[in-house]
């Protein structure tokens, strides 16, 4: 199964760092987030990537063709034609698809553009900026026993301030530093989808997160994977250092084996 990464987006909230290299990019650690990202689904099984580009998209190209020899040693002999010969690779078991689709064109639009390279196949998609300790496996299980067009992973995100526990007389009995939010569910990514999916999407304007996703929801078509484990976008430069110390404690809940 071909996972697709949505990683074409200007990242404007993440302004300090997306005006020197796209969003997916931004290291976490010394690692791409993407990489990471991918390293989720790799953990399952799943190596195959489609990553869907648009503004500065030839920085992931120029990335990704240098991706061996930086995770390799290596020896280039000048002597005998500049053979270069590898020792001792780690790079990933990785097959990784770029395709331009447009510096302006809506999420869904990306989507609808790769439509010859997942064919007829159920295929996985996923944003180039959050990271998620979700069960790729189950995620799977479940799409395929509801049999519906779409899954989402839906999760709750953590409140964005800390909460006190007030007793009458204004005693404070406790703090929550990030509780739940509102107890809403929201989208958070990770889906997997039936090539009919395409069919809801009219072209490049279209966002996915609005008309396609709605219409599949109407036509009951679309199924919720709840998750309750650890999720966290990189929206901004907050979220970044986030999950940047998270990853250096070793408390990254989303991390597998370095790749």
């Amino acid at each position: 199964m071909k996972v697709v990464i949505l990683a074409g987006g200007y990242g404007t909230r993440i302004g300090e760092e997306t005006h020197l290299r796209p969003k997916p990019l931004i290291e976490i650690g010394d690692w791409p987030i993407i990489c990471h990202i991918m390293s989720i689904y790799s953990k399952y099984g799943f190596h195959d990537f489609i990553i869907c580009l648009g503004y500065k998209g030839y920085m992931i190209k120029e990335y990704f063709a240098h991706y061996f020899l930086h995770h390799s040693d290596v020896t280039f002999d000048f002597r005998n034609d500049n053979q270069v010969t590898f020792h001792n690779h780690n790079a990933a078991p990785w097959r990784v698809t770029l395709i331009d689709t447009g510096k302006d064109t809506g999420t869904g639009g990306r989507v609808k553009r790769i439509q010859k390279y997942v064919g007829e196949e159920t295929f996985m998609l996923t944003y180039g900026d959050g990271l998620s300790n979700i069960d790729i496996e189950q995620l799977v299980k479940f799409h395929r026993t509801h049999k519906k067009l779409a899954t989402i992973t839906t999760t709750q995100p953590p409140g964005r301030f800390g909460a006190l526990d007030i007793a009458n007389g204004n005693t404070v009995r406790g703090f929550q530093e990030k509780p739940k939010g509102d107890g809403g569910w929201i989208n958070a990514g990770f889906f997997v989808m039936e090539p009919g999916v395409l069919d809801y999407i009219a072209g490049d304007e279209t966002v996915l997160e609005k008309e396609p996703l709605e219409s599949l929801a109407k036509a009951n078509q679309l199924m919720a994977f709840k998750h309750t484990g650890f999720w966290h976008p990189m929206d901004t430069l907050r979220d970044k250092n986030y999950l940047e110390e998270l990853w250096k404690s070793g408390k990254g809940a989303w991390a597998t084996s370095r790749i």
